[in-house]
């Protein structure tokens, strides 16, 4: 055996007696919101392909066409020889649709949050101040311990909460930070941006939103919570979600883009995005702005999930989204779920610490314009029959 490997069996032991160990298990699409796993054919109610452009077809012949032209990869970082035009106006097109100033890409979500949100706390010094929601992003989380700044969290999307811790470090020095999710990635809840905005123009506070959930679904043509509301310094988001390919952005002044191009290591010191994912990012710019129609289908699956699940008792957490958590509590439990439902045809995988505080492991239903009445329907319908097994399991 390996040397440490015993050290790494063990751990993955307890992790397996506590139900917390994780395996990846490989899936083809296929079908509109489906997937084959193991062989066999299910309902993917696990995936952030919100709008369905994850299968578009103008995404892949956009892509395939900027790989040709272009090549399969940039080739450098970005600040050596790596930006090319094309980096350059997908950058343009986002912080218009934004109504940002300008935008800068990133290779991923967790690196754009990790690296963006630690290079502007290292900048604000050792008294920095730094207000987070308890229930942010792990990224997020992250990003403040990479900016060597223990948070003051504010209880979830409670504005009056960080108010009031606000108004109690009032006197004391350091420039201030806020950051939160618009829409947390495991409630499928909302904050209040505006609410958000005037407190950070209160307290002369920098305001900086994860737009990664709200990205493509949500917002004036689908271009976020934060489009259009004044007082947000810094919008995040993500293409590797409702917009179908992968890939992240920071959005804002152009003052502060350039900073940010100068200091952030993770632009800095990374190979630039390559021209297929580019040309992916192009094409959903072109569809998603006009995609009302899908944007109302998701959000009547998800009210129809949520009326649902309320019939049968189930705790959705206070969803108002595309995604409906079920609150199960116990991970042995939320696993056996996951298993029944599965074993029926559904595709719902089991979201548990440390991902989620201890004792609130859930099933977190990701809704899609993919799906047609009839999926939702047997979601319904599967979860009414398997909900009693969490009992049995817990």
């Amino acid at each position: 055996m390996p040397r440490f490997d015993d050290l790494f069996a063990a751990e993955l032991d307890r992790r397996e007696s506590l139900g917390l160990r994780r395996t990846t298990v490989p899936v083809v699409p296929a079908g509109r919101g489906g997937v084959v796993r193991d062989g066999r054919p299910l309902l993917n109610f696990s995936s952030n392909d919100y709008l369905g452009l994850a299968r578009h077809p103008l995404l892949a012949e956009r892509a395939a066409a900027y790989g040709a032209r272009l090549g399969t990869g940039a080739g450098a970082s970005r600040l050596v020889c790596g930006t090319l035009e094309a980096h350059a106006a997908i950058e343009a097109r986002v912080a218009r649709l934004k109504g940002h100033e300008a935008a800068m890409l990133l290779a991923s979500g967790w690196q754009a949050n990790a690296s963006v949100l630690g290079t502007l706390l290292r900048f604000a010094g050792p008294d920095a101040l730094l207000f987070a929601d308890e229930l942010n992003h792990s990224s997020l989380v992250h990003g403040a311990r990479l900016g060597g700044v223990k948070p003051v969290l504010f209880r979830h999307n409670q504005a009056g909460h960080l108010a009031e811790l606000l108004a109690e470090r009032a006197g004391l020095p350091g420039r201030r930070l806020i950051v939160t999710e618009s829409v947390f990635s495991i409630d499928g809840d909302r904050a209040d941006i505006a609410a958000l905005g005037a407190l950070a123009a209160e307290h002369d506070a920098f305001l900086y939103i994860d737009e990664a959930h709200a990205t493509g679904v949500l917002g004036a043509r689908g271009m976020g919570l934060t489009a259009g509301v004044a007082g947000v310094d810094l919008a995040m988001g993500t293409f590797s979600k409702a917009l179908g390919s992968f890939g992240a952005y920071v959005a804002g002044s152009r003052t502060l883009i350039d900073f940010l191009q100068n200091t952030c290591a993770g632009f800095i010191y990374t190979t630039a995005p390559p021209p297929p994912v580019l040309g992916a990012i192009d094409a959903a710019l072109d569809l998603v702005p006009g995609m009302d129609g899908e944007r109302a289908l998701l959000a009547a699956h998800a009210d129809a999930v949520r009326e649902g699940f309320a019939r049968i008792g189930i705790d959705t957490a206070g969803s108002t989204t595309q995604i409906v958590p079920a609150l199960v509590g116990d991970a042995a439990a939320a696993l056996a779920l996951a298993d029944a439902l599965r074993a029926r045809g559904v595709l719902a995988v089991a979201i548990r610490p440390p991902t989620v505080p201890a004792a609130t492991s859930r099933i977190r239903f990701a809704l899609s314009a993919a799906h047609d009445a009839a999926a939702i329907e047997k979601l319904v319908d599967e979860m009414r029959a398997c909900w009693p097994l969490r009992r049995m399991a817990a």
